[in-house]
């Protein structure tokens, strides 16, 4: 039977992953912060953005490729970053890196990640993007980009919406605490999942990784949603990403931007592109959702814009693509997709979000995702 008919869409996917995962881990995954209003906002926002269908095309096939800083991609979406992806999944970092060089889109490696970027430089692909959390110290951000280049990643993004620790009250319930430790409570749900259990035995417990070079031996006293990360890094200001502008030699982006005279001043700046977004919900709870905020970014820079939060399927693409977005990122589906199918996931998400858009397309009549109508708002 084929995987569409179990797994038509990514709800499937996240139901999958539920069954599959232990209950701490879901709860990183899936929660955002606060009552998580902002993360169902990103996701009620955006199913209200209309798209009139139109009529008598004859037969086509939809092209859904698209050109994002100066590189021709086969998909109109990508892999977002998330910390201790390996947590998440076994040895999702690399999975993930492969299925993307497979496919021809971007991956986005964290620096708080289960893998460091010398892992994955025999699985990059060409589109290969390393996210920064800003270090304070000067000689740890010439390392962290010198280590990133030399594994093959091309593309730097400076993620700037986390100046401090979010509290993600669900998450901390769960139990789960940075670096993870097996507690009678945790490892009763562990036993529950074989799957995740013997995967996690054979690539052992998850830890940051890149950031074993730099960290102190120990990190007390911090809270269960900070980790060591936060011994090392700084709350980034303009001077900081001028900084990183003239350091990094590469396509250079921003990501986290919610306003419009921000968007101005880095386009100033020189970034290469903006990432729209609110960190899915998982940072601020009175955030708008990121899709009422992108027409005025759009209207306000010039530079490439990057959408996140809420996509939930094709259609999401193609709003987000109408309302003036240039490409769009996936983070949490990814994982759903391995949670629930393991190693074939990645290959399912990208393959299903690939047949709704065509679906949707069809419908629009438009061969192209540059032929897009404009969007309007459903009032329901």
């Amino acid at each position: 039977m084929s995987l569409h008919n179990t797994y038509p869409a990514i709800s499937d996917l996240r139901a999958g992953a539920k069954k599959r995962i232990p209950s701490f881990v879901w709860e990183y995954l899936d929660s955002a912060t606060g009552d998580e209003r902002t993360k169902m906002r990103n996701q009620a926002r955006l199913r209200q953005v209309g798209l009139t269908p139109s009529v008598l095309h004859g037969e086509f096939a939809p092209d859904l490729s698209t050109t994002f800083l100066g590189q021709k991609l086969p998909l109109p979406f990508g892999i977002s970053p998330i910390g201790m992806s390996g947590l998440i999944w076994p040895n999702a970092e690399q999975l993930l890196a492969k299925s993307a060089a497979s496919l021809g889109i971007p991956y986005t490696l964290s620096t708080v990640a289960a893998q460091a970027p010398e892992d994955l430089a025999p699985h990059l692909g060409e589109n290969a993007w390393f996210q920064m959390y800003p270090p304070r110290d000067e000689a740890i951000r010439i390392d962290m980009l010198e280590r990133a280049k030399a594994a093959g990643f091309k593309t730097l993004v400076l993620t700037v919406d986390v100046p401090v620790a979010s509290r993600r009250e669900r998450q901390t319930r769960s139990g789960l605490t940075n670096p993870p430790k097996l507690t009678p409570r945790l490892l009763a749900q562990v036993l529950q999942k074989p799957a995740w259990a013997l995967g996690t035995m054979r690539q052992g417990m998850p830890h940051m990784k890149m950031l074993d070079k730099y960290s102190a031996p120990a990190a007390e006293g911090l809270s269960s949603t900070a980790h060591v990360g936060y011994l090392l890094r700084t709350s980034p200001d303009w001077d900081y990403v001028k900084w990183l502008r003239n350091a990094w030699g590469g396509p250079f982006i921003v990501k986290g931007v919610m306003r419009s005279d921000d968007a101005i001043e880095l386009e100033k700046i020189g970034v290469d592109a903006i990432w729209v977004s609110n960190h899915a919900g998982r940072q601020f709870d009175a955030a708008p959702a990121t899709i009422d905020i992108l027409p005025a970014i759009k209207a306000a820079t010039k530079l490439p814009l990057i959408f996140d939060s809420g996509i939930e399927g094709g259609l999401d693409v193609l709003r987000a693509l109408a309302s003036g977005a240039d490409f769009v990122m996936l983070g949490r589906a990814w994982h759903y997709a391995l949670g629930a199918l393991g190693e074939k996931g990645p290959a399912h998400l990208a393959d299903m979000l690939a047949k709704d858009l065509e679906a949707n397309m069809g419908q629009l009549g438009t061969k192209t995702l540059f032929e897009l109508p404009e969007p309007f708002e459903i009032k329901d």
